[in-house]
């Protein structure tokens, strides 16, 4: 936790001197307003333990799992096609983040305790109480998306951690957003911390997946039902009711008063913009481009990120460095000039054809196609792209998501040789070329653990589109489209903004629980089938497993399978379709 208050800069101190917290008891810390922070800090700091690990995480099987994102990774990265493919991998295939996650919520249980008893002024104590219980409900929408009916436990000395009805986990979950949007004050912060529209823009995510997904029932059938039929109101665990229009209210209040607004230029937004590589992108080298983060600056449409920093390293923590950059990044094994300006990485997440494919026949002069996805075909994007790179790539395509992608820059002499080695000519990390004298440089050139730029995880675009679809109006797609250079819809459509969603967001994480909540996930991942891909560098089609996409989408409603350690501690029951053989991958 001591390092984690240095990470998120909530206060300055020397890390060696100290105390260490966790073995401080509740009776004699925290009492002051610096030991509240420092306790926060720690539940913060789970938003980075995960990326020690993300491949287990909800955020990568999302991406992963959805029809616009395949598998992907080399011949004995099993895990990555299995999320893709909806099959499991060894029996604790994602053990490591529920475990981490539950980590995070024992820490807010702990510091909510606190906060609830403590005698301190009532400013300190609401904003305290509001950032811990978004965290709570970030954590736990995380698990309830990914495993299902997860065991709430919002006690630090409740004993019983069993499951219960899932009908009130997401009543808490929702409660939790609730009481967060009206603890913390109406004002907008820049320093990475949680503030009211941030509450209130999660607060529409969660309400939106809960009364879609759970319109029909909670059953497996109920939830692979064809049937749209989202609920109108909720009941919450305090006895109060959470209405649609509630949450309209909030989300309203999030677009008029929060001061987020869209970037002006949608590329921008990506890091490949940044002012040490954009003169050297073929693509877009003359079109004035800059990324809104140059010289530290504070992107405006960016409301809830996860932020890194130059103090990964594999002798502290490597959730430090953003871990998602590096397995999405291209699949290494060529000279990184032929994959310029993208850095390498593990090749997960290969943009599906079929997302392309629908992309340029609904929106053939939709620039944010070409902002959001690189064509290796394109030699404007990667002249001398080697197909394969390492040879054993497994559902490559010949398309790249840019957002999250490392990035690269010709080494302007700031990166020297080590061992007598001659300087390399293209530096892959952000640390000693993008954000100079934000902390001390290394100079090191790793391209697994330099990756620190920001992870956005909610965007003001969302929340517009969110806007749109819980008042059924087009004005907030009417908002992004021209953003994007596109002419207006005249009236709203479901169809029109499952469309506009998918073209903003795309490669964000958030496609996977639209298609479910909206119940056409079975039908769209369907499409991913016999879609032309490479294997080992040879042609390919994109063959079903296990009795295919929609099969296995349709027996499990998308739930991960339960770590069968979690199982076996007799907490949770495993989850449909994960029972036999048939759930198994076995390699492509």
């Amino acid at each position: 936790m001591a390092t984690a208050v240095v990470t998120f800069g909530l206060a300055s101190c020397d890390i060696d001197n100290v105390e260490n917290i966790g073995e401080m008891s509740t009776s004699e810390f925290p009492k002051t307003d610096a030991d509240i922070e420092a306790v926060l800090a720690g539940v913060y700091q789970n938003l980075n333990t995960t990326h020690a690990n993300p491949q287990c995480s909800f955020l990568y099987a999302a991406c992963l799992a959805s029809d616009d994102q395949l598998g992907g990774g080399g011949t004995n990265d099993k895990l990555m096609q299995a999320e893709d493919l909806l099959c499991n991998y060894n029996s604790d295939m994602t053990n490591q983040f529920y475990t981490d996650r539950y980590s995070g919520i024992a820490r807010a249980n702990t510091l909510i305790k606190v906060l609830t008893e403590a005698s301190m002024a009532e400013d300190i104590k609401k904003i305290g109480l509001g950032e811990t219980k978004f965290l709570r409900a970030f954590y736990y929408y995380e698990l309830a998306s990914m495993y299902g009916n997860v065991p709430l436990v919002t006690d630090p000395e409740q004993e019983n951690s069993s499951q219960g009805d899932v009908q009130v986990l997401w009543a808490q979950i929702l409660q939790d957003l609730r009481d967060a949007c009206e603890n913390l004050p109406a004002t907008r912060r820049s320093d990475g911390r949680i503030d009211k529209y941030t509450a209130e823009a999660m607060l529409g995510r969660a309400w939106l997946f809960y009364t879609g997904f759970y319109g029909n029932g909670t059953s497996t059938a109920d939830l692979v039902s064809t049937s749209y039929n989202p609920l109108a109101s909720v009941a919450l665990n305090d006895g109060t009711t959470l209405t649609k229009q509630d949450v309209i209210a909030y989300i309203d209040d999030c677009v008029n008063n929060s001061g987020y607004e869209l970037v002006p230029d949608f590329r921008n937004l990506w890091a490949y913009t940044n002012n040490k590589t954009i003169g050297d992108y073929a693509l877009y080298k003359d079109a004035g481009l800059k990324w809104v983060e140059d010289d530290n600056a504070i992107n405006p449409e960016s409301m809830f990120a996860i932020k890194f920093n130059k103090q990964a390293s594999w002798s502290t923590t490597i959730g430090y460095a953003n871990g998602i950059a590096l397995h999405f990044g291209v699949r290494g094994g060529q000279d990184v000039g032929n994959t310029f300006p993208f850095g390498q990485g593990w090749g997960a997440g290969p943009v599906a054809p079929n997302l392309v494919n629908d992309w340029k026949a609904a929106e053939p002069n939709d620039m944010r196609l070409q902002a959001t996805i690189a064509d290796v075909n394109d030699p404007l994007e990667m002249p001398a792209y080697t197909r394969g790179g390492w040879a054993d790539f497994v559902q490559e395509s010949d398309y790249y998501s840019k957002k999250w992608s490392p990035i690269c820059a010709k080494n302007d002499g700031t990166v020297k040789g080590s061992d007598g080695n001659e300087p390399p000519a293209y530096v892959f990390c952000f640390e000693t070329v993008m954000y100079p004298g934000k902390w001390e440089t290394s100079g090191e050139n790793n391209f697994q653990l330099s990756n620190i730029h920001d992870l956005v995880l909610i965007r003001f675009a969302d929340v517009l589109l969110m806007q749109s679809e819980l008042k059924e109006s087009p004005d907030g797609i009417n908002k992004v489209r021209a953003r994007a250079g596109l002419p207006a819809i005249n009236g709203y459509s479901l169809q029109a903004l499952q469309n506009e969603r998918r073209w903003e967001l795309a490669c964000e994480g958030l496609r996977w629980n639209d298609i479910r909540r909206w119940h056409i996930a079975a039908t769209q991942l369907a499409k991913q089938e016999n879609q032309n891909i490479y294997y080992c560098g040879s042609p390919d089609t994109n063959k079903p497993h296990n009795g295919g996409y929609a099969a296995r989408y349709n027996a499990t409603a998308g739930f991960q399978k339960m770590p069968e350690t979690q199982v076996s501690l007799g907490t949770v029951k495993q989850n449909d379709g994960w029972t036999d053989a048939s759930s198994e991958y076995n390699g492509w």
